[in-house]
């Protein structure tokens, strides 16, 4: 089942249900007004809008033909939206960047931080940027959306608590990071608002990519028209969502609606490309001596996106300009 949000000039929009070849929607207003109304009450919501996406599949409801710019993120804000950094290659080599070491637990004690919730960017939204001088880059990520998850949650019961799938552009802006964390109070002012692919999936529409707590799927990443990123999803990413999902309850419960991103999708084999430009300076600086790469500028253009093994694009596309703001 593929769910979004159609914007309808308030701040949550309008719940659809989605085609799985991304071509038409049919309102699911009916059924819940919005998505984390359907959050709210999985359960009962859960099944009917499944009934409503098979009456759509078969041409069995009225429909109508979408348009990705009339969509907000998903979940247009969150309650909470967590973000990990689950891929062991990515820590060591923003580390390096900002001659960090990397923490003692690094493989036993995922990096997870909170970030801003209540105004993300939609899939086609501008990313504005104040200064250039802040460094501003993309983070390409999957990420889940959960359910109630009571605290204590052990990661072997950790996987019924996921309701839908997605992905996510962690904007951050580099050169305001190292201040920051030098407080030793974590990240604010370095990142900005997130941005999500148009489409929420529930985990069973990704068949056997969805396994093992991951998704087995390759994450392209399109910057100013050349595709710099076809990382693989899955096999490195060290802690699992169910693992994520454990490390978080540990001491407070979540409520349904929360968002946990899985950090920047990040493979050893530079052949892949990166998932962010913070990569491909510290790659440069280890190879050459110094980065060469400069971060994004207004005009810049970054395109994200996850295909299934056909090529279909299972997410929809995020599509953004960098634009100056005052």
């Amino acid at each position: 089942m593929k769910l979004a949000t159609l914007k309808d000039g308030t701040r949550d929009g309008r719940l659809i249900v989605v085609k799985r070849d991304n071509s038409a929607y049919a309102l699911a207003t009916n059924v819940a007004l919005t998505l984390q109304a359907a959050l709210d009450d999985w359960d009962a919501r859960e099944p009917q809008l499944r009934a409503l996406a098979q009456q759509l599949e078969q041409d069995a409801v009225q429909s109508r033909p979408l348009d990705v710019k009339a969509l907000h993120a998903p979940l247009p804000r969150a309650y909470e939206w967590v973000d990990g950094s689950a891929y062991i290659n990515h820590v060591l080599l923003v580390r390096k960047a900002r001659n960090a070491e990397p923490p003692a637990t690094l493989r036993t004690d995922p990096l997870v931080y909170q970030g801003g919730s209540g105004d993300f960017l939609a899939p086609t939204a501008d990313i504005p940027l104040r200064d250039e001088a802040w460094g501003l880059d993309f983070e390409s990520e999957v990420c889940v959306v959960l359910g109630d998850t009571p605290m204590g949650t052990q990661a072997q019961d950790a996987g019924k608590h996921i309701k839908l799938v997605m992905i996510a552009n962690d904007v951050s802006l580099r050169n305001l990071i190292p201040e920051e964390l030098a407080k030793g109070f974590g990240f604010f002012q370095s990142k900005p608002a997130t941005a999500f692919g148009p489409f929420a999936l529930t985990p069973d529409e990704l068949g056997d990519a969805w396994r093992d707590g991951r998704m087995h799927l390759r994450m392209r990443s399109v910057l100013n028209g050349e595709l710099v990123g076809d990382t693989d999803a899955g096999p490195e990413m060290h802690f699992s969502f169910p693992e994520l999902i454990q490390h978080l309850t540990r001491t407070r419960a979540f409520t349904a609606g929360t968002i946990l991103g899985s950090g920047t999708v990040s493979n050893e084999d530079r052949s892949r490309g990166i998932s962010c430009l913070a990569e491909r300076r510290m790659i440069e600086t280890i190879d050459e001596g110094k980065p060469k790469t400069p971060f994004m500028k207004p005009g810049d253009t970054i395109d994200i996106e996850m295909l299934d093994a056909e090529g279909h694009s299972l997410f929809g596309r995020i599509s953004q300009t960098v634009v100056k703001v005052p």
